[in-house]
């Protein structure tokens, strides 16, 4: 079997996952499976922006691991996200360089642009559901038709995409894909909005109310919960691209934050991220993005199976019941004793993260009552995670060849030693050898 190592490193975290295929491919495209993921600890590859030397740093443990625990001899790693400035280049390169000492073949670390990664997270989800390639009962490989194949939904910290299969010709070739799969030719539609992650979002709204509140340093959040208070700077409100400052602030101006719990006005705030107007006839999803209708079947992952996941909203309840338990939750107190596991930022953000995801799939990407009921919030699919990482690897094993790449296999000094003594030895007895056939030759003509 062939290995590849993806690490997915995201603007919150880094995950290594490892994954094998049989050397011989179907169509020219492997038969791939997780072999076993990693957490890669510290926080995301962006806040080493400061010290790319720890970034560098950072893989090895898990570098090690899978090395260690597994005959693996040649590998792919790749990895993907974030920004791409000097500090990204400066990043990209410790990690290389880290990476490089252990036995792998490297393919490089590069930033994925949107489209890529939400065309690979729906290879991820159809691969997976087995929409692409089946094996028969006579153990032969078949292809169903495309028009099982479903659609893809990621929620990242700093992006969001959608992925699927049209009903219509895609009319706007910056938003299509061409992908070619186990021989089979597909042409999906899919579009990444930057800063429309969860982390993001989050960020404008409260740069939203900063700015829609008197000039003051109080801000009322309505999607914090009723009592909660926090203290924030401005320097850490507009740390971010995607949130643009009214006029210079000053970095050292201290906010007050105090959450009022109000649904229907957390609701409106949200709204105010997007612009739903797609002009005269045109579809759209939002910010006059092109986007045909939804079709068929979708898989949620990431960030939106976790936001409904906390509020037990992944079961396939109706689109009234899953508003009414949003309302529910965003009218609440700030009991932090209610939820004595739960993080205090993420319980604090809970309410917001998901009236945005809501607002998101249903004004956003424009499902309805009715094809509310086809979107399925997944965190794995048979066991494996769901993301872009598998679909990723898929997609590289079309250009990896079939056949083994040579193994090599590093001795120590030790080794080595015994090895040149040995084979000294070796030459010295066939040295020997050939001299007693020759002498024993010449003899035999002199009797002659």
């Amino acid at each position: 079997p062939q290995y590849g190592l993806v690490f997915d490193a995201g603007s919150t975290h880094t995950s290594l996952y490892i994954y094998r295929w049989p050397a011989d491919k179907e169509n020219s495209t492997g038969i791939v499976s997780q072999v076993e993921t990693c957490a890669v600890s510290g926080p995301g590859i962006s806040s080493y922006a400061n010290n790319p030397a720890g970034a560098g740093a950072s893989p090895k443990p898990c570098l090690a691991k899978a090395i260690a625990s597994s005959t693996m001899w040649s590998l792919s790693p790749s990895l993907g996200r974030e920004q791409n400035d000097t500090k990204a280049k400066q990043v990209f390169d410790e990690v290389s360089k880290a990476i490089g000492e252990y036995p792998v073949d490297f393919r490089g670390a590069r930033i994925l642009t949107g489209n890529e990664e939400g065309s690979f997270g729906w290879i991820t989800v159809n691969y997976l559901l087995e929409t692409l390639v089946k094996c028969s009962f006579t153990g032969q490989w078949t292809h169903p038709p495309a028009e099982v194949v479903v659609g893809a939904l990621d929620l990242g910290g700093a992006s969001t995409q959608i992925t699927f299969l049209p009903e219509t010709t895609i009319a706007d070739s910056s938003t299509r894909a061409l992908l070619r799969l186990y021989g089979t030719n597909y042409s999906i539609y899919t579009h990444s909005y930057l800063c429309y992650g969860q982390k993001q979002a989050l960020k404008m709204l409260m740069a939203s109310l900063h700015q829609g509140s008197p000039p003051s340093q109080e801000i009322s959040h309505p999607c914090y919960p009723k009592g909660y208070q926090e203290n924030i700077t401005t320097a850490d409100l507009y740390n971010s691209p995607c949130v643009r400052a009214p006029s210079t602030p000053s970095p050292a101006q201290v906010l007050r934050v105090t959450g009022t719990g109000n649904p229907a006005a957390c609701s409106t705030a949200i709204q105010k991220l997007f612009n739903f107007s797609c002009g005269a006839n045109r579809m759209c999803g939002f910010n006059g993005v092109y986007q045909p209708p939804v079709r068929g079947q979708f898989f949620a992952f990431s960030g939106l199976y976790h936001t409904f996941h906390f509020l037990n909203l992944t079961g396939g309840q109706s689109l009234s019941s899953v508003n009414a338990t949003i309302g529910q939750f965003c009218n609440s107190s700030w009991q932090k004793k209610d939820f004595p596991t739960m993080n205090r930022t993420h319980l604090r953000d809970a309410c917001a993260s998901s009236s945005y995801a809501l607002t998101l799939l249903l004004q956003g990407y424009k499902f309805n009552d009715t094809t509310w009921l086809n979107i399925h919030f997944v965190r794995q699919v048979t066991n494996v995670d769901v993301g872009w990482a598998l679909g990723y690897m898929l997609n590289l094993t079309n250009m990896i060849p079939s056949e083994a790449p040579p193994r090599v296999i590093g001795l120590q000094r030790s080794n080595w030693i015994a090895a040149t003594v040995l084979l000294a030895i070796m030459l010295i007895l066939i040295f020997c050898l050939l001299t007693v056939i020759c002498c024993q030759k010449n003899s035999g003509y002199e009797r002659l």
